[in-house]
């Protein structure tokens, strides 16, 4: 996405140029893990990244194309999708991803300042929307599987089905204080699997 002298922050290097980038992405993480959005600053990324300062404002101008960027490289490390041959035991895969990601403390917290963030900022905002986009398509093809294979209505909208499995997630993520465990993944792939096999997800319903 993107090539040079286009956004900032949206370059694919090698070399140098990709350390740089790590750095200053993984503290960029680090403070938005440690004391969320509002202190982010861009001076304060470069010196915990051990980067000029300079070439931080250069390349991403302001913290909103920092977080966009972090955002990007989140997707491109997410782990791909995971196929069992059936509905329920590939959208238990997915939970449990969804689950494993968002318990572990460093993760857990910056999924939550990055949404804190989205809530305000504009730039934030649709970077979120993209790495989610990302995802679901990700994990799309497992629903579109199931329908082949007759597990679920023809016309099921699978994006629908993935947005399902982690929205429970979410919702106890941001609400309660509860830990998340893989008794809550399973639950939430199960209350998917069984709303898409009794039609819930048929597009246009």
């Amino acid at each position: 996405m993107g090539v040079e002298g286009t956004e900032p922050g949206t370059v694919r290097p090698g070399g140098r140029t990709a350390r740089v980038r790590a750095a200053v992405l993984q503290a960029t993480g680090d403070t938005l893990t440690e004391q969320g959005f509002a202190h982010l600053d861009l001076a304060d990324i470069a010196r915990r990244a051990e980067v000029g300062k300079t070439t931080v404002y250069r390349r991403w101008g302001t913290v909103t194309s920092l977080v966009a960027d972090l955002l990007v490289d989140m997707a491109e490390q997410s782990l791909p999708r995971t196929e069992t041959g059936s509905l329920l035991g590939d959208l238990k895969a997915n939970a449990r991803l969804v689950q494993r990601t968002l318990a572990a403390p460093r993760q857990g917290a910056l999924f939550k300042a990055v949404i804190a963030a989205a809530t305000c900022e504009a730039k934030t905002a649709e970077a979120l929307h993209r790495f989610y986009d990302i995802r679901v398509k990700e994990w799309a093809p497992c629903v579109q599987q199931a329908i082949d294979r007759g597990e679920v209505p023809e016309g099921t909208d699978p994006h629908e089905v993935i947005r399902a499995v982690s929205a429970p997630l979410y919702y106890r993520l941001l609400t309660t204080g509860e830990s998340l465990d893989e008794a809550a993944a399973d639950r939430a792939a199960e209350a998917a699997a069984t709303a898409a096999r009794a039609g819930a997800y048929l597009r246009g319903v």
